[in-house]
């Protein structure tokens, strides 16, 4: 299995910004950004940027964090309803996965990730889920929704957030070892850096599985 080197960020890919990693770190096969803008949290994606990014022969990972809490079946379908709206509005083609972001301190039950599963189940597109398996209870959680719906782990795809190694170059990315979780998950990404010195971004690293899940 190969994996590929890429970045995110919570600020808008511009010209700039894109230069400065390619300059620092290397070419990004993928950026990770976000549907919709959070207040002082993210700037949301837009067409233009999109287009920016795919003139440059790199991938959009659609990331979704207008939420602070994951709990009950139907906030997790809403949340997937939402995410959908947005990759919708964007044109996001369906069959692409996008992920929840769902923080270590959040509140997070079983329910929560069964409705965001059976949201983007139902909507063509594929759940994913940006998590922490080791701190907080989103571990606990994801493998009780998987033992009442086995859509939960077949569907699924899971960007571990641990353990963070450093920023590195793309040709200096350590081996991919993810933390996992300790139920059959689909962890096919890994946010192996945070809050790089020379450009605001993160490093990750994914799998070629998730790499033609992205747009």
């Amino acid at each position: 299995m190969a994996y590929q080197w890429g970045v995110d960020s919570t600020q808008e890919a511009t010209k700039e910004l894109y230069d400065c990693v390619l300059k620092k770190y290397g070419k990004p096969k993928y950026w990770g950004r976000y549907l919709s803008t959070v207040p002082e949290v993210s700037e949301g994606l837009t067409v233009l940027e999109i287009e920016r990014l795919h003139s440059s022969g790199t991938k959009v990972m659609a990331i979704y964090n207008n939420f602070t809490e994951a709990t009950g079946y139907r906030k997790g379908k809403v949340i997937a309803q939402n995410a959908v709206f947005h990759a919708r509005r964007l044109n996001f083609p369906k069959g692409k996965v996008l992920f929840a972001n769902v923080e270590k301190s959040f509140k997070v039950d079983e329910s929560w990730i069964r409705g965001y599963v059976e949201g983007m189940y139902s909507s063509g597109y594929q759940p994913g889920f940006s998590c922490d398996p080791t701190n907080g209870k989103f571990n606990e959680a994801f493998c009780k929704a998987a033992s009442k719906d086995n859509k939960v782990s077949a569907q699924s795809v899971l960007c571990s957030v641990e353990p963070v190694t450093g920023v590195t170059r793309a040709r200096k990315a350590p081996k991919y070892t993810p933390a996992k979780l300790s139920c059959k998950s689909n962890v096919w990404g890994w946010q192996y850096g945070r809050d790089a010195e020379a450009c605001p971004i993160n490093t990750n690293l994914i799998n070629d599985r998730l790499l033609n899940l992205l747009w």
